[in-house]
């Protein structure tokens, strides 16, 4: 596909919208032979500024290219064609049709009736038949070149609703006179992607700085760790390198089955996506994996973004191993934001995964205060990862559903026989609607279930509730912010305030809409009037559980249990034990490190203290990827009807990864960095390695790293050289068996260079 057109004009937008009556003077001019078109030339520089698309691989011209340039437009706006022609159009023997049809994929049927074919008579000043269309094919201008050829500036609008596909575009001209009409066909189809920047668009987002963060931004920040204590990790989506939109067509096409017709509905669209993210259904990208076993794989902590694991799934055809949810959040935001629809990912803290689709979560005790885990399967993971997406919702029948839907990748539950999950919209979970299409059940207990909590006392006799907490699920919603590199907490666009009178009333709309038999148990069990923590009339002793949230990975911890008897005049022996658990992210038990049982007398106003301490050895292991723990208390009391019960999550922290760069950033020139990170640990790191992201076209780099004595320090310098001009993100993920998922991330401005040569991208380190 020709992108430059040897000798002719740049033209500026104003010459293209000069004086009509200019126009068809030129184009009445006498032919002297039959017309023929000799190149057809995509503006591809001009089209990539007007769409915001320049950034995609597809569009480079860069000459060391294997593959020719393609055009990557948006739908609902004129994009520009040049057709390089043997001679002037001539209105009154000329004519010339355009011919645009979605590039099918196997078996599948392109018809106009669904939407799929296309055709248009070119307009001009006096040819307005089509003006009520969606789509439309109009001439803008006409010149002759240096070569003496005419270069026609065709402006080609697509239907805000058109499919999101690959196009072919065929030009027929017949001239008077010539029995025959020629035909002309692009070399290579267009991309034709979902448009926020249109109002007629269902995915059309007002705000420019938000079309910006959730459309155009290759580079995000997810949050992972537990409420009491929370950290990002940058993630490069990558949408505008190389295979990526073809891979997400792909996906939607020959993937998910999703036809041409359907392929402009973003409701539908999005929902495909999210059942192909996984490979649960045998046949999507990543393959889930919680194990803690990787060995034949790539650990969900290594990625560092989404460019690698599509790049491979679009070679192999086969599922990438292995992803979390973050990772499946991850992805499916960059597939999102290639196909053009406003994305961003979500964390939920304490999210609820009710497997009984009751809005509970049940966790059932013995004797001992130990989970028994085989009596449900409902579960509380420390953090959620999930994507929410702009779109209308027509189906629905009103507006009131507009807006911010969550849509899921992570293979939890079925919808609809697959594993995928949405559009919900959020204003639906908000409100208690737990019926609204699609899945608004699942969201709405993964915000806003009720932890109940049971003593199992034997077989045959009822179960005691211990404690109720309606406040717990839901913390900490949490998005990347707009523009910056900080959180933007949205908890209050998916529930009421704790313990309100409206979050009563969504909770108690919520379970008489529920269909579970469970739901319907609960609510005839439980005052709704009454959703704060089942209260203990004349009690006398009060617990503090006592964490350092400040304490690394590599550290010995304590756990403290401070018990205090407030009676002024009569002591109490209370009795207990303390479990710690090392836990996977999604509350799955590895290991018990420690049940410490107690006995202690308290005496009127006085306090005791229990303490657990915890050393490195207790709780390492080679390999495990996050040092997350659970830490339950329980006790009785003598000769009171009152037990304690606690369970708090607790996480290790993990140092940081400094980067620091040695001069100004500018266009296409190298630049060193220097990543510096502290071994935390006691124990030295034999095999490891750096991972470097860049946004923009910046290849990823690998450095590998063979030995890190015990608390010493880790340096290595490597080169980038920008590759776009302004704000710039580099991201460093330092991983290995000893020490994984520890990172840094640095943002810079790149300036202008004074030179101008012809040095592409490179990535790597010395």
């Amino acid at each position: 596909m020709d992108t430059n057109i040897s000798g002719a004009h740049t033209l500026p937008f104003a010459f293209w919208q000069h004086d009509q009556n200019d126009l068809e003077n030129e184009i009445d001019h006498e032919p002297s032979a039959e017309l023929t078109i000799e190149q057809i030339d995509t503006c591809l520089e001009e089209n990539g500024l007007n769409h915001r698309t320049e950034k995609f691989e597809l569009m480079s011209t860069s000459n060391d290219k294997a593959k020719p340039s393609q055009l990557v437009v948006r739908r609902g706006e004129e994009f520009l064609v040049k057709l390089i022609c043997s001679r002037p159009v001539n209105l009154k023997t000329d004519a010339i049709s355009l011919v645009l049809a979605v590039d099918p994929i196997a078996s599948e049927w392109i018809s106009h009736g669904h939407g799929t074919v296309v055709y248009l008579i070119l307009q001009t000043g006096d040819n307005n038949e089509e003006e009520a269309s969606d789509w439309s094919a109009k001439l803008r201008s006409m010149q002759v070149n240096e070569d003496g050829l005419t270069e026609l500036l065709v402006a080609i609008r697509t239907s805000p609703n058109a499919s999101i596909s690959r196009w072919t575009l065929t030009i027929n001209v017949k001239t008077e006179g010539v029995e025959e009409s020629n035909s002309y066909q692009l070399d290579q189809p267009f991309y034709l992607l979902f448009n926020a920047w249109c109002e007629e668009d269902p995915v059309y987002l007002e705000d420019e700085d938000q079309r910006r963060e959730y459309v155009l931004e290759d580079m995000t920040m997810i949050w992972k760790g537990n409420e009491r204590s929370f950290y990002p990790r940058k993630w490069k989506l990558g949408q505008y390198e190389e295979n990526i939109l073809d891979c997400a067509l792909w996906l939607l096409g020959d993937v998910a089955r999703l036809s041409a017709t359907y392929r402009g509905n973003p409701v539908k669209v999005c929902r495909a996506l999210s059942g192909v993210v996984n490979s649960n259904d045998n046949y999507g990208v990543v393959t889930g994996n919680w194990s803690g076993s990787y060995g034949d794989g790539t650990a969900p902590t290594a990625w560092t973004g989404s460019v690698k694991i599509l790049q491979e799934y679009y070679r192999t055809e086969s599922p990438v191993r292995y992803g979390q949810c973050w990772v499946f959040a991850g992805v499916l935001a960059t597939l999102c934001r290639a196909l053009g629809l406003p994305c961003r990912i979500v964390t939920n803290f304490s999210s609820a995964h009710d497997t009984e689709a009751s809005l509970t979560v049940d966790v059932y005790l013995d004797e001992e205060g130990n989970v028994m885990r085989n009596f449900s399967r409902d579960s509380i993971w420390n953090y959620h990862v999930w994507n929410e997406v702009w779109l209308k919702r027509p189906d629905l029948g009103t507006a009131a559903y507009d807006g911010w839907q969550v849509i899921d990748g992570t293979p939890q539950e079925f919808s609809d026989g697959t594993y995928k999950l949405g559009p919900a919209p959020i204003v639906a979970v908000r409100k208690g609607l737990v019926n609204v299409l699609y899945d608004c059940d699942f969201v709405f207990a993964e915000v806003n279930a009720d932890k109940v909590f049971w003593r199992y006392r034997g077989p045959g006799r009822a179960l005691k509730l211990i404690q109720k907490d309606t406040a717990g699920i839901g913390q900490f919603i949490s998005t990347k912010a707009i523009g910056v590199d900080e959180r933007e907490d949205i908890t209050a666009s998916y529930k009421c305030g704790e313990q309100s009178s409206e979050a009563k009333l969504t909770m108690l709309r919520a379970l008489k809409l529920g269909q579970s038999c469970l739901t319907k148990h609960y609510l005839k069990q439980v005052k709704i009037e009454d959703r704060s923590s089942i209260k203990h009339e004349g009690r006398d002793v009060e617990f503090d559980l006592e964490l350092n949230d400040r304490a690394l990975v590599g550290e010995a911890f304590n756990i403290v249990l401070r018990v205090r008897n407030v009676s002024l005049d009569e002591p109490h022996t209370v009795s207990g034990r303390i479990h710690l658990n090392h836990i996977l992210y999604t509350g799955k038990n590895i290991k018990t490190i420690t049940s410490h049982p107690f006995t202690v007398e308290v005496e009127p106003s006085g306090e005791e203290v229990i303490e657990v301490p915890v050393a490195f050895d207790d709780y390492y292991e080679p390999g495990m990827d996050e040092a997350i723990f659970k830490v339950t208390s329980f006790a009785t009391i003598e000769g009171a009807d009152y037990e304690y019960f606690s369970q708090e999550d607790y996480s290790l922290r993990k140092p940081d990864v400094q980067l620091e760069l040695s001069g100004t950033p500018l266009l296409r020139s190298s630049i060193k960095v220097k990543a510096t990170f502290y071994n935390p640990l006691p124990i030295p790191i034999t095999t490891g390695s750096f991972q470097i992201e860049c946004s923009g076209l910046c290849k990823s780099l690998t450095i590998p790293i063979e030995f890190v004595d015990a608390r010493d320090k880790c340096e290595v310098t490597f080169l980038i050289r920008p590759s776009f001009k302004g704000s710039t993100q580099l991201s460093a993920k330092f991983q290995s068996n000893e020490l994984s998922d520890i990172e840094g991330s640095l943002n810079f401005e790149v300036e202008e260079r004074e030179e101008n040569n012809t040095l592409h991208e490179v990535l790597f380190f010395s």
